[in-house]
Order: C-alpha cells, then sequence, then structure tokens
C-alpha cells in the first residue's frame, strides 16, 4: 500500500512545546483536495495498499472500530498502543485511529499517544479515552466530568464546515460511555459538537487532528459509520479500494512471491475458511499443492465424506485422506481442562501433517485458515490491557518448533469478509455460508473427558439439530446451531422405567463475526421438535436445554 505522495506532504511537523504549548503549521493538504470525493473507484492491485491504524488502549470496543473501517473498505490493523513504530511503518498508514480504554490521561501511568503519531504529520481520530489523551498531550486540559455520561445522547453540532460532518444532519444521536472531559482545549483546536453534559464532544483542528468522545463503532451510533468513513475519505483521503477482488489479486501474488517453487500442504477441514484457502492457494500455485484432509475423529456425523466428494470432484484438488481417529483419541485420554485439549488438538494436527510432508518428499509449507478474531482471541499480546478469552488450535495451539513455514492468507481477515472472497473465488453458496465448525471439532462441545460414547451421542443429537433447524428455514439466519454435550447426569422416566442419562445441550446463535453474539430467539415448537427427536432417538439423552447467554459474557463454543 503506497504512502502518500512526497508532492503532496507539507515539509514541517507537529510537535508539543516544552512549555505545553503546540506549535502546528498546516500539512496534508491532500485531504482538503479530496474531501467531496464519494466515488469509490477500483484501484488496480498495485495502488491497494492504502492503510489505516488503529491503536488498542483497551477498550472493550477496540475491535468493532476495525470492523467498522473494513466496513469501509479501507484496510485497517489493530495494533496495541505500545507497539513498535517499524510494525507500523510497515502498513504505512494514511492515518490513524485512537481507540477508547479504561484509564484516565491524567493518572500516573496512564497509557500515552506514541511520539511517532504525533510526529506522523497525518490525521488522527481519537475516540473518548484517545481524544482526551490528544488533548492532554498536546497541551489542554483533562479534568474528571461533573456528570458522567453512559449511554444515549444527542450531539450538537457546533461547527457545520467540518468534513466529519459530511452528509450528517445538524443534532443526531450518540453513545457515550465515559467519566472524564476535555475542559481546556490544546492551542488550535475548536470545538466541533457537543451534548448536554459535554461541552466538548468533538474537538479538532485544521490539520486533521479530531477527538470524539462519543463511539461512533458502537451500532447504538447510528451514524456512526458516516462518521468513520467521513474521516478516512474526506480527512484521511483514502478510496475504499479494500475489495473482495483486490484482495485476491493481492494475495495471489503474495503467496506466489512467497512460495517461489516450494510445495505447499493444506490443512482441509471443509469449512469456509480452509475452503478458501485451498481454492486461493490452488489459483496461486496449481499443482505446487496437496490438500490434506484429517479425518481426527472429533468431526461431525458424514463430515469426511462430503468434503472429500465437493474437493475431488468438484474442485479438481489434490486431496490426500488421513484416517488419525484413534490417534488424537490417546492424545485426548484423561484431558478434561477445555485450553489442554485445544493445544493437544493443536499439536497432534502439525504432527500429522509433518508426517505427510515426509511421505510426499519434499514439502515447504503449512497452509491454514487462521482468521483474524482467533489471532485477537488467542494472542494476548495483541494489546497488554485485553486478556486472552482462550487458545484456538490454529494459532495459540500450534506447537513452538514446526518444520513447516506458515502460509495464512485470512489470518487478517474476518469471517464476513472470508465468505465475500469465497464468492469472489466462484465457491458455491452454499459452501461459502456453511456454519462455522471450529477446528477443535466436536471436543471443545463435549465438557470433560472426550471418549468414543461421547462422540457418538453427540454425533446424533447435533445431526437432530441441523436438521430440525434447516427443515424450520433458519439455518441461514443464525451464525452457529449445534448441541452440547454435558457431563450432568439426571434421573428420567421413559415408559414405566427409569432413567440416568446425559443432558444435552442447544446452542443458537446470531452473530456478525463472532466477536460478538447474542441467542437466538427460535419458535417454542422448532425447540420442542429437536428436544422430543433427541430423546426418542439417541439412547443415553434423557434431557434437552437450551443456552440463552450472549457473548459476552458467555462465548459461543461451551469451551
Amino acid at each position: 500500500m503506497p504512502s502518500v505522495e512526497k508532492d503532496t506532504q507539507p515539509q514541517t511537523s507537529l510537535r508539543v512545546a516544552a512549555s505545553g504549548d503546540l506549535e502546528v503549521s498546516t500539512y496534508l493538504e491532500i485531504a482538503r483536495e479530496k474531501r467531496g470525493e464519494q466515488a469509490v473507484p477500483q484501484a488496480p492491485p498495485s495502488e491497494v495498499r492504502e492503510a489505516v491504524v488503529v491503536l488498542d488502549f483497551g477498550s472493550q470496543y477496540s475491535m468493532l472500530i476495525a470492523r467498522r473501517v473494513r466496513e469501509c473498505r479501507v484496510y485497517c490493523e489493530l495494533v496495541p498502543h505500545d507497539a513498535p513504530p517499524e510494525r507500523v511503518a510497515a502498513l504505512k498508514p494514511r492515518g490513524f485511529i485512537l481507540s477508547g480504554g479504561p484509564a484516565s490521561i491524567y493518572e500516573p501511568g496512564a497509557p500515552q499517544i506514541p511520539s511517532y503519531v504525533l510526529e506522523s504529520r497525518l490525521p488522527v481520530l481519537g475516540i473518548c479515552y484517545g481524544m482526551q489523551a490528544l488533548a492532554h498531550q498536546l497541551g489542554g486540559k483533562v479534568e474528571p466530568g461533573s456528570h458522567r455520561e453512559y449511554g444515549h445522547a444527542l450531539l450538537h453540532r457546533s461547527a457545520q464546515d467540518s468534513p466529519l460532518f459530511a452528509g450528517l444532519p445538524t443534532s443526531f444521536p450518540v453513545w457515550m460511555s465515559h467519566g472524564d472531559q476535555v475542559t481546556t482545549l490544546p492551542l488550535g483546536f475548536k470545538p466541533l459538537a457537543h451534548t448536554d453534559n459535554s461541552p466538548v464532544a468533538v474537538m479538532g483542528n485544521e490539520q486533521g487532528l479530531i477527538g470524539l468522545q462519543f463511539h461512533p463503532e458502537v451500532a447504538h451510533t447510528p451514524s456512526g459509520k458516516d462518521i468513520l468513513q467521513n474521516f478516512l475519505y474526506h480527512i484521511c483521503g483514502c478510496r475504499g479500494a479494500w475489495t473482495p477482488s483486490n484482495f485476491i489479486a493481492l494475495e495471489l501474488e503474495r503467496i506466489r512471491g512467497q512460495v517461489g517453487t516450494g510445495q505447499v500442504i493444506c490443512a482441509l477441514s471443509g469449512g469456509v475458511d480452509s475452503s478458501v484457502v485451498a481454492t486461493l492457494i490452488h489459483q496461486a500455485i496449481g499443482d505446487q499443492l496437496t490438500c490434506v484432509f484429517v479425518n481426527n475423529g472429533l468431526l461431525r456425523r458424514e463430515e469426511a465424506e462430503r468434503t472429500l466428494n465437493v474437493f475431488q470432484r468438484n474442485l479438481r484438488m489434490n486431496v490426500l485422506y488421513v484416517e488419525a481417529t484413534e490417534r488424537f483419541l490417546a492424545a485426548l485420554a484423561g484431558v478434561t481442562d477445555p485450553e489442554e485439549k485445544r493445544r493437544r488438538i493443536g499439536g497432534e494436527f502439525i504432527r500429522v501433517f509433518e508426517a505427510e510432508a515426509a511421505k510426499l518428499g519434499r514439502v515447504d509449507f503449512l497452509a491454514q485458515g487462521t482468521l483474524y478474531p482467533d489471532v485477537i482471541e488467542s494472542v494476548s499480546s495483541v494489546s497488554k490491557a485485553s486478556a486472552k478469552i482462550k487458545t484456538h488450535h490454529n494459532v495459540g495451539g500450534l506447537p513452538a518448533h514446526m518444520t513447516l513455514t506458515l502460509i495464512e492468507p485470512l489470518r487478517h481477515l474476518f469471517k464476513d469478509e472470508v465468505r465475500q472472497v469465497g464468492l469472489a473465488l466462484g465457491l458455491p453458496e452454499e459452501m461459502v455460508h456453511r456454519q462455522p465448525f471450529p477446528g477443535p471439532g466436536l471436543a471443545i462441545r463435549i465438557i470433560g473427558e472426550v471418549t468414543k460414547e461421547k462422540l457418538e451421542l453427540l454425533r446424533a443429537a447435533d445431526w437432530i439439530v441441523m436438521n430440525e433447524v434447516k427443515k424450520a428455514n433458519y439455518y441461514n439466519q443464525l451464525w452457529q446451531s449445534f448441541a452440547v454435550l454435558t457431563p450432568v447426569r439426571t434421573v428420567g422416566v421413559m415408559g414405566d422405567f427409569r432413567t440416568y442419562g446425559y443432558a444435552v445441550a442447544i446452542r443458537a446463535v446470531t452473530s456478525e463475526d463472532a466477536m460478538t453474539a447474542d441467542w437466538a430467539h427460535l419458535p417454542y415448537d422448532l425447540l420442542g421438535r429437536i428436544s422430543t427427536r433427541i430423546v426418542n432417538e439417541v439412547p443415553g439423552i434423557n434431557r434437552v436445554v437450551y443456552d440463552i447467554t450472549s457473548k459476552p459474557p458467555g462465548t459461543i463454543e461451551w469451551e
């Protein structure tokens, strides 16, 4: 992605004087020239590399900021506020967005905006804590507010000519979540909008430094995406060239460059992620790719047969089938901790792939369908202010030492972006819109130790769930729907006999990207049919419950 052209960048910089007064000269005139440019042209691959960096100060909404920027067809990455400057510079950003965070900027040790941001001569959008950090570090003053402001508020524009508000009404609702407020503006800034409790709800200067006290990234700010798009297009000068077709062109070029004459094996599960990875790499290097489908014994009913049929017959790819059920069950014997399950499954997968690679001769690379949410939830180093939720088997579950080099072309994509890429690659709709299935498979849908008996019980119950959900035409409305085998055994009565069987939980959620999810309000009659069929058709299960927990506080999977 190219940096801003040299002849459009001013030769002066932005700094904070020793006295705290701000010395500013005009810069980034290109942003003004591009104001009002609503068209989103399709750029050739060589010109697509425009990006915005989101610096994470620990907000629960940081990932949502990245999601909204991507929805504006601008590439971005979420990086910790203390990331090494060279990591950020490698992205060649057109601008920065500073997230919110739980700290107060005036407290000792509060996170600070890196100096390279303020010295970059690039536009900056500070959100909540990001705004307060801008004000504080540029000579303004931030203090505890006399009234905390949480929830809906009505924003009133003070400045009618700001490109940030292009196409928006004079007043509109926003979502607030703060206790501190800016009481003294830095030199050169002016208030752009206010609410009843925040005299400075938006501030900005002529050089493209802007602060928002509200959260434009959440759905509770209806015009939030418009504000972000105005910042990206009118102030940063982005064109919105982050499209599936351009991503494919760039990735094909990158994969060819990385692989060269090497050989690649691809971990194929049959889900949309690995299917898109396999198709993308196959288009890039053809017969240099061999797909490996590992039956680990943790799959749903008929999963292996359907996957092999699709890839061997329809997509004409080289697919090796590896039967490894006993190997994986042996590795999981006696294991009840979900993190340990993921680590063992991830490690065992790698060892299987390495063994198959050795049989093939020279193999240099392993491709897999890691996604951005997998990385964010697995790797706590994304932000020291953010906690690791769980290890994903293909991220944190990988062994420390591997003989194969990883290729992960989807590592910075969200699930909906992967689906768009899949359709652009020509994959069939029914494959692209399959509900996600976790890499560790049914192992994390069996609470406690995984055994053959429990796997067969869960497969039978899960098959019924899928069958009834599809018959009721709910499958495509749900992000995921599945059964969970709990370790709880309950007393029941069937006929004239006492039973003592397992309790199964049904989980169905709606979501856009799996980072958050709501439990699905399925009709009672559908839930009733599922329950009746499971207790009648699956011996060993005598009770069915429905999980009505959203994410957060729960996760989608139970483990």
